[in-house]
């Protein structure tokens, strides 16, 4: 049937259990990948599209790591745009819409193409735990399979409910059930656990819609791709998506189901994602707005199946269905299945360390949802974390973490161990205070070389990663040391009312100013001389652009980012005894106690931790 005994077991095939078996495999860890339905694996339980503000810069983290999410993004996309372009790059965002049955098909068969991994289909009822370690799992059917170290990644399924109106039943998702008998033993291991709340829009019959009606949403002219390998290319064609909004009519006839909705008669008691509200929601805290955007986004290529982005409710079904016949371009709609809530099981994260693995059990790691999170990208990121750092303990290796000045992925598990959280935990560029240097554009820059070094990014990447890091470091050095004439020069800086220069000066400085693009100085025949001689591909003259363009904001964020992570370097003593420390604040006292943060870096992040309580730990550190 299988092995008795794996270096790693990963329960659950979502996002996050994918990227956890897919890590933990490559690492040369004999690894079992364990699922209720392997059809299932991967699947878009909600909005078929990959990337965004912020999560597509952890997409491109995740593919400069060696993990899969990008590859399966660029392989079955069926458009491509890459967000924020007016703003500056810290900013910019790749997104992808995908074709669900191929993205989970995808994700299957790289999986099943990948060393060291074995399926199996079955719940997962208990865990084997002795002595506060981990030693395995026990199955539905009893089957007890022992292990080094294993990941939950269980999603919505730990005691899962449904809801629509009046209506609720158990299920991890539309058509599966829940899983059961986890969260019940980890609680009399002693965690604490919550509950959370999502939800997920109608999905419609594409036939039944009118376009002519909606605002049409194509792809970028010229569209570029996650993945920094060569396993992919950019669409060359793509399939738009299409806008329409709601009215007052539609949100009087929505009012009409308020009475019957679990959000309101207080059936659902949790707290739900703040940045992706449901159409209920959004009524009732939005009452000054007459409309709200919908986004009419394909499932993909063939399929007539299309996702209301924007209309995630759990109102009874004869409700929905009324209100959305209201919408412009929806006067016919026929519905595929209408939108519900999902309440589920999740486990504050302040209860793990920045390996992902648990405080109280040695060798258990949780990922995904279970810490709290919402977004595939989110729990991707934590699955691939948490089965390095499972293949790393396995293999009695040194645990992998990431920086906050290093990864949207360093952040975000930052911010769910020190801070934790009581609503779906969702990554935004804003979390981040280095930005600047933690752009979508330079993710193989940060991140191959430290993947490399324990094994995961394949020797190619990195060559590749550095071929890329020479070029455009040489071509930056080009602008440095070319000169340019008044002459030369003028014509274009006049051409975009930029001041004309009186003097030779080098191209660098040139270059720096806003109003001149790659573009402008393209047209002088050094530069296009050497991007010729040199066969410099757009990756490489983006680079260059923003190197050239950002150098200084660059420069003061790099010093920033050292600064703090002096204060990352100062360790502190697993079993350090707060309590000692008399000037310390109580709240500061408990709270460190209770968190145990690894640094004085984290710990000064810890909220109700004050500036003068940090002070205290750094004067009894010898500081």
């Amino acid at each position: 049937m299988f092995e008795n005994e794996y270096d790693v077991i990963v329960v659950g095939a979502g996002h996050a259990g994918s990227e956890a078996a897919a890590s933990a495999a490559n690492l040369g860890c004999s690894t079992l990948l364990i699922t209720m339905n392997l059809q299932n694996i991967a699947q878009m339980s909600c909005n078929p599209a990959m990337g965004g503000i912020a999560k597509g810069q952890i997409v491109r983290e995740i593919d400069a790591l060696g993990g899969y999410s990008g590859i399966v993004s660029d392989r079955t996309a069926i458009q491509f745009k890459m967000l924020n372009k007016s703003k500056g790059p810290a900013m910019w965002s790749p997104r992808v819409q995908s074709d669900r049955m191929r993205f989970a098909e995808e994700w299957r068969l790289l999986l099943e193409q990948t060393p060291n991994l074995d399926f199996y289909q079955e719940m997962v009822s208990a865990l084997v735990v002795e002595n506060n370690e981990i030693k395995g799992v026990r199955t539905s059917l009893g089957i007890e399979i022992k292990a080094k170290t294993v990941v939950l990644t269980n999603g919505t399924f730990l005691n899962g409910l449904i809801h629509i109106g009046e209506k609720q039943f158990g299920g991890g998702r539309a058509g599966e059930k829940a899983a059961t008998g986890i969260t019940e033993q980890l609680v009399d291991l002693g965690f604490d656990s919550g509950r959370m709340k999502t939800g997920t829009p109608p999905r419609v019959d594409g036939r039944s819609l009118d376009y002519s009606k909606m605002i049409e949403q194509p792809g970028d002219d010229h569209p570029e791709k996650f993945s920094y390998t060569d396993l992919t290319k950019p669409l060359s064609e793509q399939r738009s998506c299409h806008m329409t909004y709601t009215s007052l009519e539609v949100h009087d006839l929505l009012r009409e189901g308020f009475d019957r909705s679990p959000m309101f008669n207080g059936r659902i008691k949790s707290i739900g994602p703040r940045y992706c509200p449901s159409i209920e929601d959004k009524i009732n805290r939005f009452a000054d707005k007459d409309r709200h955007q919908l986004f009419v986004e394909p499932e993909g290529w063939n399929t007539v199946e299309v996702y209301v982005n924007g209309f995630s409710t759990s109102l009874p079904e004869d409700v929905q269905f009324k209100a959305l016949r209201s919408v412009v371009g929806f006067e016919n709609v026929k519905f595929f299945r209408p939108g519900y809530a999902i309440e589920y099981d999740y486990f504050p994260p302040t209860q793990l360390t920045h390996t992902l693995e648990t405080k109280l059990v040695s060798g258990l790691f949780f990922a995904g949802q279970i810490n709290g999170t919402t977004g595939y990208e989110e729990a991707a990121s934590q699955g691939l974390m948490a089965g390095i750092n499972a293949a790393q303990k396995a293999k009695e290796k040194e645990s992998f973490i990431l920086k906050r000045s290093e990864a949207y992925i360093g952040v975000l598990i930052d911010d769910l161990i020190t801070k934790g959280t009581e609503e779906p935990y969702r990554m935004f560029t804003s979390r981040a205070e280095y930005r600047t240097l933690l752009r979508q554009d330079n993710a193989d820059f940060r991140l191959t070389p430290k993947s490399h070094a324990i094994g995961l990014a394949s020797e190619t990447r990195l060559r590749r990663m550095e071929e890329k890091d020479k070029k455009s470091s040489a071509f930056v050095q080009f602008f440095k040391e070319t000169s340019i004439s008044p002459e030369e020069a003028n014509p274009i800086l006049e051409s975009k009312n930029s001041s004309p220069v009186n003097q030779s000066g080098k191209m660098f400085k040139l270059f720096s100013r806003p109003q001149i693009t790659l573009e402008d100085v393209q047209h002088f025949e050094k530069v296009k001389s050497y991007i010729e001689d040199n066969n410099l591909d757009k990756e490489i003259l983006e680079q260059t652009e923003i190197q050239v363009k950002y150098a200084g904001y660059i420069e003061k964020e790099k010093n920033n980012a050292d600064k703090l992570n002096r204060l990352e370097d100062l360790k502190i003593p697993k079993d350090f005894d707060y309590t000692k420390l008399k000037s310390l604040s109580f709240e500061a006292c408990e709270k460190m106690s209770k968190i145990r943060p690894a640094t004085i870096s984290q710990a000064s992040r810890i909220s109700g931790v004050s500036p003068s309580d940090i002070s205290v730990l750094l004067v009894y550190m010898g500081r």
